[in-house]
Parts: structure tokens; sequence; C-alpha cells
């Protein structure tokens, strides 16, 4: 009786996970404690859109998981962003290594194996590693993400608001920390006396609080990410010659001594993609999917706002096209909010070796849908390399719990051999778009009476002179958002080449139409034109929707009130 009901349950899996689009193949399925390679378990491509978690105890393989999940993303063209903590994540770039004991598994789970290197991008923050270097203006960071990357209380968030809005009102460029340090001293000065008591609510003891930190945020040697040139998220979306998607992933070896400063990069990521990417709906395979490694740091210790703009983001980025899996040890690390948002789980083991521990994982089998497994038992005795699999099907709704054993990478498992890493940044594209540092004048040449370099001597061919920012972009940004503008500055010139009828350029980048709608606020020449008029009215439409859904204090910091010429690909 017991290996009938084992068959069924391996049919009934079998079945489960039959889709009749592409898919990313997982594993076999594991019933009765034996292996059915007839039992595959997938995961449908249309619906990595949905998000997902990856979550398991250190050393059960969410590692591993996350790359061969890539793999396959990158081999049917849906280019990856990934958070690369350990630097385990770098022999993507290099193919996988036979051996006996890999052919083995490989033909147990039925998978036919062949070493194949892949399409990536090494990143790394303002310049800590080997990767090209990203950088984030302090503008397009917005008080609220900045707030929570120095750990600023509620007051004190309010009156980073303030010092941003005084900058914003007297054209005072906010690029780097030292541009924001000068406005907060100038403020604090008796020179700035006036101006400070003006603002209303901000007091000089607590600007100088936030002027500390920001003196110690240097001193750890974090001022290097924020500055010029500002990375284009549009890199982000980059295919290859072929058609693979380009992996891109994120250096983050000193993660743990700059874990805010990592965790609210990302959500800067993905909010300033939020609020550039038109909306798409459900594709037949998603734009663009996220991994989100120790996922657990963007909400540990974060504000309730700072928690909201992840919850609206989760919710609403799916229509952008855009997926995000989360990876971390236990749902729990994950707000209910946002976990129940999450419709495609892989549960590596759990340890339960403590009363918190059996709770978490109490917790963990009842948010699984009904099963004929003993979760307690599979997911205390699995072993590395095997998960509790259950995803959303394409009609929406959750496949049967399977127990899986995982297919192996065909990328090198672990870190890439010596000189692997510099060569591929050396090769790469945007390493002469972001390995130089840009010092545009801005306010901290402003306020100490630098002056302007003349134009023939701008730093930088990609950016765009102070002179030419238009008053109209920031009344128009006021009037639409209901908040201080900040300036908006286009930062790239229009891509070469002429588009064709299908809205792609010769040169191999697309036009989605954001060349007019990016530019509304930073290039907005024609006043007079009705079709701007027109596009102005949408825009106001959509952000006061979003701004009815998470408050307007959060605006800035989620959908970013800076729009920049975008490159879409």
């Amino acid at each position: 009786m017991a290996e009938h009901d084992d068959d069924a349950q391996a049919s009934d899996i079998t079945a489960g996970y039959v889709f009749e689009g592409p898919t990313l193949h997982l594993g076999a399925a594991i019933v009765g404690g034996a292996l059915h390679p007839e039992a595959q378990v997938r995961l449908p491509l249309a619906m990595m859109n949905r998000h997902g978690l990856i979550a398991g105890a250190t050393g059960t393989g969410k590692t591993v998981t996350l790359q061969i999940m890539a793999e396959q993303l990158s081999a049917q063209g849906v280019p990856v962003f990934l958070s690369d903590i350990k630097g385990d994540l770098t022999g993507l770039a290099a193919p996988g290594t036979a051996g006996d004991k890999l052919a083995k598994r490989t033909e147990s789970v039925g998978q036919h194996w062949t070493p194949t290197a892949f399409p990536v991008e090494f990143l790394t923050l303002g310049g800590d590693g080997e990767g090209v270097p990203v950088r984030a203006t302090v503008s397009s960071f917005g008080p609220l993400l900045l707030s929570r990357v120095l750990d600023l209380n509620e007051t004190q968030e309010s009156s980073l608001h303030l010092v941003f809005h005084y900058a914003d009102t007297n054209g005072l460029e906010l690029y780097d920390l030292a541009d924001l340090r000068a406005v907060i001293s100038f403020l604090t000065s008796d020179q700035g006396k006036a101006a400070l008591e003006a603002l209303g609510g901000l007091s000089k003891a607590t600007a100088g609080v936030i002027l500390r930190e920001l003196i110690t945020l240097e001193a750890q040697g974090m001022g290097a990410f924020f500055g010029e040139p500002e990375f284009d998220t549009a890199d982000l979306l980059r295919t290859t010659a072929d058609g693979r998607g380009i992996i891109t992933a994120l250096e983050l070896v000193s993660v743990q001594q700059k874990p805010r400063l990592f965790s609210t990069f990302l959500m800067w990521l993905l909010a300033d993609m939020f609020a550039e990417l038109p909306e798409v709906g459900d594709l037949d395979k998603p734009r663009l999917v996220f991994f989100l490694d120790e996922a657990h740091l963007l909400f540990t210790g974060s504000s309730k706002a700072f928690r909201e703009s992840i919850q609206a983001t989760v919710r609403l980025i799916r229509s952008k096209g855009v997926g995000i899996f989360f990876v971390t040890q236990t749902p729990k690390d994950i707000p209910g909010d946002v976990l129940g948002q999450l419709a495609n789980r892989v549960q590596h083991a759990l340890r339960a070796f403590t009363p918190d521990d059996a709770k978490a994982l109490r917790a963990t089998v009842s948010t699984f849908p009904m099963s004929r497994y003993d979760l307690e038992e599979v997911l205390t005795s699995a072993g590395i390399g095997e998960a509790v699999v259950t995803v959303m099907n394409e009609r929406g709704a959750p496949t049967p719990v399977a127990w899986t054993r995982l297919r192996a990478p065909e990328s090198l498992m672990g870190r890439a051999a010596e000189g692997v890493v510099a060569a591929v940044v050396e090769s790469s594209p945007l390493r002469a778009r972001y390995n130089e540092t840009v010092d545009s004048h801005s306010a901290f040449e402003k306020l100490t009476d630098v002056p302007a370099p003349p134009p023939d001597e701008h730093p930088s061919p990609g950016t765009t002179p102070r002179e030419d920012r238009d008053a109209e972009a920031r009344r128009i940004e006021e009037d639409i958002l209901g908040l201080p503008s900040r300036p908006a500055r286009s930062r790239e010139a229009q891509p070469s080449g002429h588009s064709d009828p299908d809205g792609r350029y010769t040169d191999g980048r697309r036009n989605d139409g954001r060349d007019e709608a990016g530019d509304a606020y930073g290039r907005s020449r024609s006043r007079q034109s009705s079709s701007r008029a027109q596009g102005k009215d949408e825009m106001a439409e959509l952000a006061l929707k979003a701004a009815g859904v998470i408050g307007k204090e959060l605006a800035r910091g989620l959908f970013g009130t800076k729009h920049r010429k975008r490159r879409w690909y």
C-alpha cells in the first residue's frame, strides 16, 4: 500500500510540473526516500516575475540553487542581477569541471550536463573590489534611503528632507557626500543662520548630528559610492549578440562592514527601475530577475516607511516585467506582507537545535500547501543540494509540494581561477563609462566659491553642463509630485544609430519610448508642445496614484524625482 501511495504521489508531482511554455529545470522529485527521475520539477519562465524565495540554513546549497537558476535564465535570454556575498558566484564566468561524482549526480536527476561559461559583468560598490565601480548621486538616492544608510531616527530623517529641500530650491546640486556636507555645514554656520531658521523644524543640533554621521560614513570608506558617473540601471537589461542574458554580479565581500549601504543600494536599484521601466504586464519571460542574497539585511532595523517602500516595490514591479527572489536563511527573515507576495519557493534544509529553531520550522511548514510529505521531517533531514519546492503554475495555482534533488550548475561551482574576474572587468564595455570618477561643479564648489570650469573643459563628455538645467522641468516636478524638486540632469546623449520601425536601434539597443518620457524632467525644451503636455498629464496621474499608495514622503525615496534619459536594451 505504501509503495502504491508513493507511486501515486510521484505521478501527481510529474503531472503537476508539466507546463506549456519554456521552463527552468530544477531537478527530480524524491518520494518515499527514493529518487524519481521521471518526476521532473520545473519552474515556468513566465512565472519568474511573480517573485520567489530561496531559503535554508547555512551550507545547504542556496548559492548553488541561485547559480543553476541564473544559468538557465541567461541561456533563455533573460538578464540577471545577483549579489555575490562571498565571491562564490565568480565561477559563472568559467565552465564547470567534469568528474565521476558530478556525472553520477547529473545522470540520477536526468540532467544532460555540458560545461558552459556564461556572460557575466562584475560590479562593486564605489570601487571597493575588482569589479566595475558602481556609484549613485546623493540627489537620486534621496533622503529616505540615505536616512536608512545613516541610521537616522524619524526626527532626523525629517530634518534631512528639509536639507534636501533647501539644496533643491537654491540650485545646490547634491552629487557626493561632500556636497551634502557642505550644505549642512553652511546651514549650521553663522552665514547660514538665517536660512536655517527659515526652514523651520530643523534645529542646529539635529543638523549637527546628521553632519557627524556623514563624516563617520566617509571615515568608513563609504563616501566613494556616492558620486558620478552614476550607474544607469538600464545597463542591467543587456543581452549578448547570441541572445543570452548578461548576468550582473555585484561583489560584496565587505558586506558585513557595510550592511545598510548594501541593502539600501539594492532598494535604490529597484526603485530607480520601477520609476523608469514601462508597464508591460505579463510576458512570456521576464525582462530581468533580481536575486537578493542575505535578504534579511534589507529589513533588520528598518523603519516602517522603508518597509512599506519595499512592500510597494515588490507588489508593483511585477507589471514592469521584473522578478525578485529573496535569498535568506528562514522565511521569518522576510516581513509577512512581503512574504505573501512570493509565489515560488525553494526551501532547503533547516536546523532545529533550539526552541526558537523548532518554532521557526513549524512556521515554515505552515506556509506550504497541503502535502503528503511530513515536511518537518523532510526539512530537517534533506541533504545538501536538496530542497522542498512549490511554484506557481501557468494558471496561477501552486504546484504540488516536491522534495527535490537539484540539478548541478554547468559553470564552475565556487570561485573562478585567479585572473578570470580581472580579465572580464578589463574587457567590459561598462569600464570605460564608470571606472573614472567625475567631480562636477556642484554644491560644494558653489558654497566654497570655486569657479565652474569653462564649457570646453567639462570633466566628462557624457554629462550635461549645469547651465542646461531647466527651471520649467523643476516646476513640473513640483506640480506632479507635490514635493520640492531636485535638479534633474540628462546623463546620457541620445543613443547612436537610427531607430527602425519596431523600435530597435541599429546598434542593437532598444527604444521603448523612454526617450520622450525619460527626458520630460531633464530637458523640457518645447514648453508649448501639445504632445509634451499630454505626457505631463499622464505622468502626473501615475505619480499621484503612486503617492496615494505609499504616502507623499515616500515618493522621493521609492520613485525618485530624477528622471534620466534611458537606453533600455
